[in-house]
């Protein structure tokens, strides 16, 4: 199927369009897949000519990205917090063939390096449940998870596990992956203990300090669970805590992760106007209203 579909492409002589936002991702995979069948000046030819084409794209194309408050329901809230990484950032690729032995992971179509709204959950909830006091517990029962149960706050956020048949939980909290603009390195050289020297330096494809990212997340409980303002508030404590102490990057141990919050930002049904705050607790005010 793929091999018939860039055969096709290399006889295909249609152009995409710069109409809209579509034409971005589709021309990006056919032109790409076109210029990297070309020789010699032709690939690069084809490279700067679609690279024009962008380019010539309206920004109102992409206004259709942001949040319309006239999409949201009463008592749902979409919380932005805009950030800027003070320690480099990594997630492991999955790919099986790659130059570097540990590749910054990215998107398929664009290859732009992002964090998915699924590692953002699973952290988030790692935050919250550390605020509800998971390592007191821990530390009581020897590293060990038996015994511990959400806090009903938590499990309102996030919904409890899958395989719990009955009682189940859908989370009230919805995660939306976290794009990057940067790509640099970072090289660990591992000492030995016996001779103190260097061993074989370790090379990591990261997004570099400074560069700027926005969490995204919406809250939408259904019906009939009313909003909890108190969780809410909870949350945000969570993620100042993530972002500023823990970290939310691979290997955190050593720092990795780290960020200086820039903005926190709401969009709600009810004020129906994007408030830009730069102080948790005035966010938490205007939730609660």
């Amino acid at each position: 199927m793929t091999f018939e579909y860039v055969c096709w492409l290399k006889t295909e002589k249609e152009k995409p369009g710069t109409d809209g936002f579509p034409a971005l991702t589709s021309g990006f995979v056919d032109w790409a897949a076109r210029g990297a069948m070309a020789r010699g000046d032709g690939k690069h030819n084809k490279y700067r000519k679609f690279v024009s084409r962008v380019d010539k794209i309206s920004p109102d194309a992409f206004r259709h990205l942001e949040i319309d408050p006239k999409a949201l329901r009463p008592g749902w809230c979409v919380i932005q917090v805009e950030f800027e990484l003070q320690r480099p950032w990594f997630s492991k690729d999955d790919r099986y063939f790659h130059p570097l032995h540990n590749p910054l992971r990215k998107d398929r179509v664009f290859g732009v390096p992002y964090m998915s709204a699924a590692s953002w959950k699973g952290l988030l909830r790692w935050a919250c449940r550390m605020e509800a006091g998971l390592l007191e517990h821990l530390e009581r029962n020897g590293g060990r998870l038996d015994g511990w149960r959400d806090q009903c706050w938590i499990t309102h956020l996030f919904g409890n596990a899958k395989g719990e048949a009955e009682e189940f939980v859908r989370g009230a909290l919805l995660c939306h992956p976290t794009w990057f603009d940067r790509i640099g390195f970072e090289v660990i050289n591992p000492h030995s203990r016996k001779t103190r020297a260097g061993t074989v330096p370790i090379t990591y494809e990261v997004v570099p300090e400074r560069t700027k990212g926005k969490l995204s997340l919406l809250y939408a409980p259904l019906p009939p669970s009313p909003p909890d303002s108190d969780a809410i508030s909870k949350l945000l404590a969570s993620i100042e805590k993530l972002m500023k102490i823990y970290g939310f990057s691979a290997k955190r141990t050593a720092g990795w992760g780290m960020a200086r919050i820039c903005k926190w930002r709401l969009v709600s049904f009810s004020q129906e106007v994007e408030e830009d705050t730069q102080d948790r607790i005035n966010l938490e005010e205007l939730i609660r209203e």
